[in-house]
């Protein structure tokens, strides 16, 4: 390639894309140099230089330093110390004479050209959306495929609409204006790609930022969406002036606002919520109209058994689980919802189990432990640091007093060091599939310890809490379950 060929392909490609010349450049040195292997050994380490100004370039090949007594010694990619008067380790070039081009390998390095520009190219487009990331846009149908529909969101872009990214039972033709959140996301092998998505949560939040101006104004705050596309969704709101109802705003005049977000996402029903720091209080919200009759909190587990009558269990579950499931996604944490007959049962074997660990760490008999157990204690801490008035109407004797909550000081401590050693014994456990912390936490959060409550997990399951690949998922779970088939 001649060196006034270079200068012209360069000058026409950044006036004709748009795209720096340095890119340019750096694209055909890739090119030649791609073209150029065919002439050295498949392992031969080349690069090309272009002057910018002249357009003349040079080409030039890398060797590594090696211990040439080293088995691992490759005459094509490493060099001895003394060849190269450099130190092991480091990188020896040395130019080499430029390859006269026939037409396979002129052919060759125009494909690489090619492709390095439309990566340019792509590149360029990506950048331009980058504050758009997440945000809904519109744009018109180019073309449909079986896998996916390819939409003009402006003269100069287009993006990709997976049909898993839409809504159930949605069709779309050529021409059809269409509406979905933008999704800058990294491709393996392919760079960033512009994704279209119509089945998120963000889809309801840019919604409603659209028909309700009190939420651009920061008056009213979105602070969680739970959904399943194309049939309900929950989401929670807060408003930051007390004189305005945020479920009010976000309803509208005879429902218009919550109409206009539900017609634009198939008549998906929404239920607004009104949003609460505390998580107890935001899943009763989150399970209106059914009736809460009690919650127990197991914030290690961040799981909730939430206890309603006969009447309202069906309405708090939904149709196929959807109602708690939903429920469970906005609040984060695992809620279970039970019978308030199933309820007091397991109070009654709690209460049970309290009383037998007292009776035994205490050292006292069984009508003063009930007493304990009736007076409201459910932990050792709880009697350990309780007022010693509070006992004086079953336990006359100051001396004893003192002797149980001292008792239950160690005991509180001892169960505090045995569930420290559990933890650790489980982190251990889950750090041999090569979990890393952040994993390891997440999976803690949903109630996952151990490589027995991994192995007990499906594939889908195991995504859901982490992002993983299918394949990876299928044998991660295989490997926790390696040592039930010892």
């Amino acid at each position: 390639m001649e060196s006034n060929e270079i200068l012209a392909v360069v000058d026409s490609v950044s006036t004709e894309k748009g795209i720096e010349k340095n890119t340019i450049f750096s694209a055909i040195e890739v090119a030649i140099a791609s073209a150029s292997q065919r002439h050295f050994h498949e392992d031969a380490d080349l690069f090309v230089e272009i002057d910018r100004k002249t357009g003349e370039y040079s080409t030039h090949r890398n060797w590594i330093v090696f211990d040439d007594n080293d088995e691992e010694f490759h005459h094509e990619t490493h060099i001895t110390k003394e060849d190269s008067n450099l130190e092991i380790g480091e990188i020896y070039s040395k130019e080499q004479e430029n390859v006269n081009f026939g037409r396979i390998e002129t052919q060759a390095a125009r494909q690489v050209m090619l492709q390095k520009v439309r990566e340019a190219e792509r590149e360029k487009v990506v950048e331009q959306f980058k504050s758009q990331n997440n945000k809904l846009v519109s744009g018109s149908v180019k073309r449909v495929t079986r896998d996916n529909i390819i939409v003009d969101i402006t003269h100069e872009a287009e993006a990709l609409l997976p049909r898993d990214k839409l809504m159930p039972g949605e069709i779309y033709k050529i021409n059809d204006r269409i509406r979905a959140i933008l999704q800058i996301v990294e491709v393996e092998g392919r760079g960033p790609q512009l994704i279209l998505n119509r089945s998120c949560p963000e889809m309801v939040t840019e919604l409603f930022s659209i028909e309700v101006p009190e939420i651009n104004e920061d008056i009213i705050e979105i602070r969680g969406v739970a959904r399943d596309a194309g049939s309900r969704s929950k989401i929670a709101v807060k408003t930051n002036d007390g004189r305005i109802d945020p479920v009010g705003a976000c309803v509208g005049m005879r429902g218009s606002r919550v109409q206009a977000v539900s017609s634009e996402l198939g008549n998906e029903r929404i239920d607004i919520i009104i949003y609460d720091d505390n998580p107890a209080q935001l899943v009763i919200n989150a399970l209106s109209p059914a009736k809460v009759e009690s919650i127990v909190m197991d914030e290690d587990s961040r799981s909730m058994d939430i206890a309603v009558n006969e009447d309202n269990l069906a309405l708090a579950i939904g149709s196929r689980g959807q109602n708690i499931r939903l429920a469970s996604k906005l609040v984060g944490w695992n809620l279970n919802i039970i019978s308030n007959e199933e309820a007091e049962a397991k109070v009654k074997v709690d209460e049970t189990e309290f009383l037998a660990k007292i009776i035994d760490a205490l050292g006292i008999k069984d009508d003063i432990a009930e007493k304990i157990i009736s007076a409201g204690f459910s932990n050792f801490d709880d009697i350990a640091y309780a007022d010693n008035s509070t006992f004086k109407d079953f336990i006359e004797n100051e001396d004893e007093i003192n002797r149980i909550k001292s008792a239950s000081e160690d005991a509180a401590l001892m169960e505090a060091m045995g569930a420290v050693t559990e933890e650790e014994d489980n982190v251990e456990s889950l750090s041999d599939l090569n979990l890393d912390d952040e994993n390891i936490q997440k999976l803690s959060n949903k109630g996952i310890k151990n490589k027995d409550d991994l192995a007990e997990l499906s594939i889908d399951e195991l995504k859901d809490i982490i992002d993983i690949s299918e394949d990876d998922a299928s044998k991660m779970i295989m490997k926790a379950r390696e040592h039930w088939f010892k």
